[in-house]
């Protein structure tokens, strides 16, 4: 058992390969061209693609076509949450963190400006966000993390994993200007939150739909902060989801994982 474990985790580190190689085009792309996706997202942005990508090449290459069809298939796999209650952290616990945030910094007399919420454009972002959080979560979580999660632990899958995907990102970052003291902060809380997905994982029987939401409500509140991401207060938010990967795994070491159900 340890053995095949291994051999997973090694088809892991070259699924990351890949997903680095396959965001080339889309990185030079995002030089060239000074468009943004959203606020704060350049056309690099559009690598979102690429987790999936590598994770069907990966798929055909072990189990061909069926492969493919079967890691597909984990876009819509609700049915694997056997206990729905879950399906409130996995959409409400970082657009908490985000509003807790927002009336810390209310209270100490921050100045912001006031939210503007239109529903049509929120739903758009919403609906936008789980697209490309299913297609990056299909690789993420429906091919690496269980090898990882079997090998190393919650904790420790979450760290790798965590860094890995914000190493990811940074490019896009600095594309759009981000200072290299934003980034750090901003790589501690993604880091975290993966920490909180991988800890999710376990209890939702693997969903990978329930980690596209929770990827889309964090995507979605960052957006909606509280003008298109404006006055986003990465250091605050990446600090408190940091105490809540911290607690969930204090949490985690109590309660027992759901299996996930067969098929």
């Amino acid at each position: 058992m340890r053995h095949d474990i291994s051999c997973t985790v090694q088809r892991v580190w070259v699924f990351v390969l890949l997903v680095f190689v396959f965001t080339v085009p889309f990185a030079v792309a995002g030089f060239v061209a000074e468009a943004e996706l959203v606020p704060g997202v350049p056309l690099t942005g559009l690598a979102v693609v690429c987790p999936a990508l590598a994770a069907f090449v990966l798929a055909f290459r072990t189990d061909g076509a069926a492969g493919v069809r079967a890691l597909a298939r984990r876009a819509f796999d609700a049915g694997r949450v056997r206990r729905k209650a879950w399906f409130v952290p996995a959409l409400l616990l970082y657009p908490a963190v985000v509003v807790v945030s927002y009336a810390l910094l209310r209270l100490s007399g921050a100045t912001l400006p006031d939210a503007r919420v239109s529903v049509t454009s929120t739903a758009l972002l919403a609906a936008g966000f789980l697209a490309g959080a299913l297609l990056e979560e299909l690789g993420w979580s429906g091919y690496a993390t269980e090898p990882l999660r079997a090998r190393y632990g919650v904790a420790w899958a979450g760290l790798i994993l965590g860094a890995v995907w914000a190493v990811w990102h940074w490019t896009a970052l600095l594309q759009v200007g981000r200072p290299l003291s934003w980034i750090a902060w901003w790589s501690l809380g993604t880091v975290a939150s993966r920490v909180v997905m991988v800890w999710l994982f376990g209890h939702m029987g693997g969903s990978v739909f329930a980690m596209a939401l929770f990827h889309m409500t964090s995507n979605l509140a960052w957006q909606l902060f509280p003008v298109a991401g404006s006055h986003f207060p990465v250091a605050l938010v990446s600090a408190l989801t940091a105490g809540v990967a911290v607690l969930v795994l204090v949490v985690d070491r109590r309660t027992p994982v759901a299996a996930p159900p067969g098929g």
